[in-house]
């Protein structure tokens, strides 16, 4: 064996220049995937949970509602913004109430709408988070919380199913499981009455119904022909308009869409202000790291002009604390400006100018005196605050007897 090692090639930087550009490609990239995640992760999140909401496709949900109305070719939306529930601009509001969650105010929910009360209880299924293990009738109890929502005199009762039923479009033969739900109220306008209460009732003098049983148009209750023909067929004569839109409610269902202060930076129309907002931080970045142009010179210790001698002046004067006492030499300054910018003569005494400049200020109109503006400079001012005060006042007179309302 040799004596000597070889030795390997020494190298002032491990990393190429195309390997650091490439790295940092990387991580601007990552960061900006990660900024526009947590940007959009509440649109992103799964909303095809169990229960009575537009989105679930479970026995008491109404995906299917709104699937059908969609191919049947109207206009359906389903919204994640309270607002909408106090301005629906025409559209048609349907509110799909749950056992518990959000409460509302039905004064401040504006017409037209259709609210569709709760029937059904249900344990949602751990192998499959989007349906239900088990549905059962709800407590009539829970179901009257929600009806005291909307008409707080009212009572709910379930009967048997009623067989052939007549309504204002047309006779159905619906097929309620178990038991069909009603409403009996001496206050909501009846639209489909049974012996028993009213299947689908109004407010009264207001653009708002309830309908008291849901198996009209969840889920399971559009598996069964006669009922999803009996709820289309509620939702044209509620809706007064076929070609007009509906829109279903899904923030009492907590889908309600906060403000996301990261999604509108990232969004139009602030996306363009965002993005020039990072080349700027990245410019000031790349010139604090590399150093670029010639140096500036040192600044004098002492900046010459006349606007450095009036400040160091200052200085001097608010370091000695004497700013009190120039309140006569600033009186005495400017009535000899005056003098000179008036054309007054240099010969009067300081009480004839006073008096001649009183008579001027009269003549223009100006309400205060000189005597009074002036006099109060005549002496030492009590604080900085008031020699501020009273010299404003008597710039002020001097601008208007010198320039007018200009």
């Amino acid at each position: 064996m040799s004596a000597t090692s070889e030795r390997l090639p020494e190298s002032s930087n491990p990393f190429s220049g195309r390997l650091i550009f490439v790295l940092i490609a990387v991580g601007i990239v990552s960061f900006a995937a990660v900024m526009s995640l947590m940007a959009w992760s509440p649109d992103l999140a799964r909303k095809d949970h169990p229960g009575a909401t537009p989105y679930s496709r479970s026995a008491t949900g109404y995906a299917g509602l709104v699937d059908m109305l969609e191919r049947d070719g109207r206009d359906v939306s389903v919204s994640r913004r309270s607002e909408l529930l106090t301005y629906s601009d025409g559209r048609l509001m349907v509110l799909t109430l749950p056992l518990s969650g959000r409460g509302f105010e039905i004064d401040e929910v504006t017409g037209p709408a259709l609210i569709v009360l709760p029937k059904w209880y249900f344990v949602a299924n751990p192998a499959q988070r989007a349906f239900e293990l088990d549905t059962r009738l709800a407590r009539k109890a829970r179901v009257d919380g929600q009806l005291g929502l909307i008409e707080t005199e009212a009572s709910l009762h379930r009967l048997r199913n009623p067989g052939r039923v007549e309504t204002p479009f047309g006779p159905f033969t619906p097929d309620f499981d178990q038991e069909m739900q009603v409403v009996k109220s001496d206050k909501l306008e009846e639209i489909v009455g049974l012996p028993g209460g009213q299947l689908l009732s109004k407010l009264p003098d207001r653009d708002i119904y309830l309908l008291s049983d849901p198996d009209l148009l969840n889920n399971f209750g559009l598996s069964r022909i006669e009922n999803a023909a009996m709820g289309l067929s509620l939702i044209d004569y509620v809706s007064d308009d076929a070609s007009r839109p509906l829109v279903f409610d899904a923030t009492i269902h907590g889908f309600e869409q906060s403000d996301n202060l990261l999604k509108t930076l990232l969004d139009i129309p602030f996306l363009g202000a965002t993005l020039v907002a990072l080349a700027t931080m990245g410019l000031i970045g790349w010139a604090a790291a590399i150093r670029f142009g010639a140096p500036e010179r040192e600044a004098p210790a002492f900046a010459p002009g006349k606007q450095a001698l009036a400040d160091n002046s200052a200085g001097l004067i608010a370091t000695a604390r004497r700013e009190t006492r120039m309140a006569p030499g600033y009186l005495s300054l400017t009535r000899r400006a005056l003098v000179r910018e008036l054309g007054l003569p240099k010969t009067l005494s300081e009480a004839e100018t006073a008096a001649l400049l009183d008579r001027m200020g009269h003549q223009s109109g100006i309400e205060t005196d000189w005597s009074h503006a002036g006099g109060a400079l005549s002496e030492p001012a009590s604080s900085r605050d008031d020699l501020r005060h009273k010299a404003r006042a008597l710039w002020r007179w001097r601008r208007e007897i010198t320039h007018g309302n200009q």
